[in-house]
């Protein structure tokens, strides 16, 4: 089960949480049958939305968070809730590209740059909060980044990392974020900006055996770091016939009635997890008439 830890130095100027993330993007894997970079992409976006969530002070506050950079990929969407249980889909599952100039998966090349990343904030208001920013590079840990600076003005360091085997199983992915406070001095951001130069990969320490709460502890090296709390998380998608139901009623009675005399049956499958709804003719047949 993944697992999130949150962390504060001692004088709580800088939080920082991290997780292990492999039960989750591996269920990524099996449910949306990705390409190697499309599960890293994917599972690298569910990481940052789960650590977002976690951060939510409402029981039933969400996190949506869209990238659509023009890429091969497609749209990919990654919803978690304030715990930090997360689901998320992709457009396009697969998708096949040469490793980047560094051996790597290319993500940036699969996700693009000519694009927006949005953040959905439903914090159970009148009208979620709403934030877009263009994307700086497609690698989404970047973006993550610069969406904080810009629209919520938080300095803002984000690390992610997903490690895919040659048989396209999940062998390590997790992140951190780290968050400045407003009255965070210079003394504290050279301790940070020094941890974060000499970080390795995140998929590195997580392979070399570290865990969720040896990160959050050594961005935060030299602060006194304190665990506030942790978390098991899951990937966890929260369909249901009813709201299938409420989703073809929406469609309006003349399409369903013409879904009806059409076919025997109807087959919805969720976007999230794939799960399939079956309707017979006389549920459509009700359900038009509501």
């Amino acid at each position: 089960m993944a697992k999130i830890v949150r962390t504060i130095s001692k004088d709580a100027s800088v939080v920082a949480s991290a997780i292990d993330a492999l039960d989750i993007v591996s269920e990524i894997e099996r449910i949306h049958r990705t390409s190697a970079v499309v599960t890293a992409a994917l599972g690298r976006l569910s990481i940052a939305a789960s650590l977002i969530g976690n951060g939510l002070k409402g029981e039933n506050d969400s996190v949506t968070i869209r990238m659509n950079g023009g890429g091969a990929t497609g749209i990919l969407i990654a919803v978690s809730d304030s715990r930090g249980n997360v689901k998320s889909y992709v457009g396009n599952p697969i998708v096949e590209l040469p490793l980047n100039r560094y051996g790597k998966l290319d993500v940036s090349g699969a996700v693009g740059n000519d694009g927006t990343l949005s953040v959905v904030k439903d914090l159970g208001l009148k009208e979620p909060y709403v934030g877009q920013v263009p994307i700086v590079s497609g690698e989404i840990a970047e973006d993550i980044a610069n969406y904080f600076a810009v629209s919520e003005q938080i300095p803002t360091v984000c690390g992610l990392g997903v490690l895919v085997n040659p048989d396209l199983t999940v062998k390590a992915a997790g992140g951190y974020l780290i968050q400045l406070l407003p009255f965070a001095d210079e003394s504290c951001i050279d301790i940070l900006e020094a941890n974060v130069n000499k970080l390795p990969p995140v998929t590195s320490m997580l392979d070399s055996g570290m865990s969720a709460e040896d990160i959050a502890k050594s961005v935060l090296d030299g602060l006194e770091p304190e665990v506030m709390d942790s978390f098991e998380v899951n990937y966890k998608c929260d369909c249901s016939k009813e709201r299938v139901e409420r989703a073809l009623v929406s469609l309006g009675r003349e399409e369903l009635v013409k879904m009806a005399e059409e076919q025997d049956s109807t087959e919805v499958c969720c976007h999230f997890c794939d799960k399939k709804y079956i309707f017979s003719k006389d549920e459509i047949i009700d359900l038009s008439k509501r």
